[in-house]
């Protein structure tokens, strides 16, 4: 199972390779764009697991009617994500709990978070997304394709530990639609950062009215 300290100490710890490495895939703007295309006017929009907060969070704030907040619990990820994206709100906070109220935003986005969590907690992580959004509002968020935990001793060449439970993407969908959403779209996308190859399926789910 995931140690989610395990995970926090790791991302503080590499902090400033994971912000220059992370370089999303061309299927992931893709979506995100869509994701923008499809929101109200002035809409507030949540990244859950914001990590550096470049490029997803930063790409949301500068859009001028996105109201965008960041949510992670590594300090020094958000540390980073306050100069990546200044004119966000940012909070720590673990994104099975999200320190948020109900109905509260018209999307949320969630970019390689999901998969740190144990397995046991996707669902609530995806309930959590759930009870944050306005009815009709849209989740979109990654999951690796197959299912898969281990973890990494030495990730990125930097001497610190990471880990991963990733539940597969067929197992996802099911949690969506058990936590009331409607998968829209998905779309599989490579993986940069990956030792080996690897795949994402990104979900564009709508909550129901």
């Amino acid at each position: 199972m995931v140690d989610k300290d395990a995970v926090r100490r790791g991302y503080d710890g590499l902090a400033e390779t994971y912000a220059a490495r992370r370089d999303p895939d061309d299927g992931e703007w893709a979506m995100l764009e869509r994701l923008r295309k499809q929101l109200p006017a002035a809409a507030r929009v949540l990244d859950a697991g914001c990590g550096q907060g470049d490029p997803i969070l930063r790409r949301l704030a500068e859009a001028p009617a996105i109201e965008a907040t960041g949510v992670d619990f590594s300090r020094e990820q958000l540390r980073f994500a306050h100069e990546a994206a200044p004119d966000a709100a940012l909070a720590q906070g673990d994104i099975t709990s999200l320190p948020v109220g109900d109905d509260a935003f018209d999307a949320v986005t969630a970019f390689h978070s999901l998969i740190h969590v144990p397995e046991s907690e996707h669902q609530a992580v995806i309930d959590e997304f759930a009870r944050i959004l306005r009815p009709g509002g849209l989740a979109l968020l990654t999951e690796g394709t197959n299912d898969w935990h281990g973890r990494n001793p030495d990730w990125l060449e930097t001497g610190v530990e990471m880990q991963w439970h990733i539940a597969g993407a067929d197992t996802t969908r099911e949690q969506l639609r058990a936590a009331g959403f409607t998968v829209r779209d998905e779309r599989l996308v490579g993986d940069e950062l990956a030792d080996e190859d690897a795949s994402w399926t990104v979900f564009l789910a709508q909550l129901e009215a």
